[in-house]
């Protein structure tokens, strides 16, 4: 970087409501990844951001800078026959989404170099559920990982030290100076790790509800909007659904035990939880025809569903596994490799009634309680606790009926469970309204402009 500025007097700039250019960006995000910027200013510049916000050209700027602060990916010398496509979700419980999706899109002629994150907090994360297959190998080199991709449709690992740099060193100072939730710092955050995949097009699941990041709909609406915006601006077509997390989604939360829904979904998609099928096969309609492999949304659904039912998707799936590590027969011989954990015990309900309201979250902080998800990122997980069968809203249950199966390692866990998890469930008479599963998609203000 040519210029030479005062790292001070552009935080105090930032600090003052003044807008940053290209330029002073461009010197903070360099600061940012070698580390001339201390963590103490670092810690200020996301405080004056948190506080003062940033302008639609500020936040695409951080966000370039940041995807440029690695490598970037590039699929043009492979000779791809059909689009890079990928999804991103902001994460729920019981969101194991991403694991049915991928093979579905791929199966469908979509090429999807998904690079995912672990859970952290009460929301679970897509790596750690694929880590309970044994072998599975969510670090493979570049090169292997765009091979991957060209050979399979698809492949799923973890974001690597080469990939937005400047992004890990910045969430990780976000993450100890209270500044997470800035819709600017957000947007960048996830888009400069997304963006250096090299897409053609993205499709964002914003979920919100008292289960999600975005508890509040105003956020969900504000960041959906900043995604769509700044991603479409640095001329990455994106769009974003708002989906609900007011109840767990799927029928099971942990980690072996999610990988267990993948697989029973796509080898018997008729038997699916049914909000898990209509919103996975929703997102996969949207990568298709937002990636021009479909033009109209009705065609991209039917190839959607065409690509599930027929097993093609399993297909590439155990394909995947396979080519990452993982067993050849996992699909065939679940249990095998999936074992199951020592207890696994009915958590019975203390009320009768219709289940109208969950406390998502707190599920979700259940599970990390017992291991299954982490506080902090240096935690290690047990990837075999979970909850199976878990009820859904709109569903009467009698006194003594099971909440849930807790699959555990001792007793002590189970009364945990018994304990906690029926507080966490309201109960009425009467049954709830439906609420949507998708509230509102949202494509970036160019877009509807045009």
């Amino acid at each position: 970087m040519s210029e030479k500025f005062l790292p001070q007097e552009l935080i105090r700039k930032k600090r003052d409501g003044l807008s940053l250019n290209h330029s002073e960006i461009g010197f903070l995000v360099q600061g940012i990844s070698d580390e001339s910027l201390t963590d103490a200013q670092l810690g200020a510049f996301a405080m004056a951001v948190f506080h003062c916000g940033m302008s639609m050209e500020e936040r695409v700027s951080l966000t370039q800078h940041m995807m440029h602060s690695g490598e970037i990916l590039k699929w043009h010398d492979l000779d791809l026959d059909g689009p890079v496509v990928d999804k991103h979700s902001t994460g729920g419980v019981g969101d194991k989404v991403s694991l049915m999706l991928a093979p579905i899109v791929a199966a469908c002629g979509g090429y999807v170099p998904m690079i995912s994150g672990r859970g952290l907090g009460h929301t679970g994360g897509t790596l750690d559920k694929l880590e309970s297959i044994p072998g599975y190998n969510g670090a493979p080199d570049n090169t292997k990982f765009r091979a991957l991709v060209q050979k399979v449709g698809c492949a799923i690992i973890g974001q690597t030290d080469k990939l937005a740099p400047a992004d890990q060193r910045f969430y990780a100072t976000r993450d100890v100076t209270a500044t997470i939730e800035s819709i600017d710092l957000i947007t960048a955050s996830i888009l400069s790790k997304k963006l250096a995949s090299g897409l053609d097009a993205l499709v964002m699941d914003i979920k919100t509800g008292n289960g999600a990041f975005a508890a509040d709909y105003s956020m969900a609406q504000e960041l959906a909007q900043s995604i769509a915006d700044v991603s479409s601006s640095a001329g990455v077509p994106t769009r974003c659904l708002i989906t609900d997390m007011d109840q767990v989604l799927g029928y099971n939360v942990g980690n072996a035990t999610e990988v267990q829904e993948c697989i029973e979904f796509l080898i018997e998609p008729e038997k699916a939880n049914e909000r898990l099928l209509q919103l996975t096969l929703e997102l996969a309609a949207q990568m298709l025809q937002l990636s021009g492999i479909e033009s109209d949304l009705v065609a991209a659904r039917t190839k959607s569903q065409e690509a599930l039912f027929s097993g093609q998707a399993a297909q590439v799936f155990g394909q995947m596994i396979h080519a990452l590590g993982g067993p050849i027969d996992l699909l065939e011989k679940t249990d095998d490799y999936l074992v199951p954990m020592p207890i696994i015990n009915p958590i019975l309900s203390k009320s009768s009634g219709y289940i109208t309201k969950m406390d998502v979250r707190a599920i979700g902080l259940n599970m990390i309680h017992l291991k299954a998800g982490r506080t902090k990122a240096s935690d290690s997980i047990d990837h075999g606790v979970g909850l199976t069968d878990i009820v859904n809203i709109g569903q009467w249950i009698d006194t003594g009926q099971p909440l849930a199966y807790a699959h555990v390692r001792n007793v002590d866990q189970v009364q945990y469970l018994q304990q906690t998890l029926p507080s966490t469930i309201q109960f009425s008479e009467n049954p709830p309204e439906k609420s949507p599963l998708v509230y509102e998609i949202l494509s970036s203000n160019k877009e509807k402009g045009s």
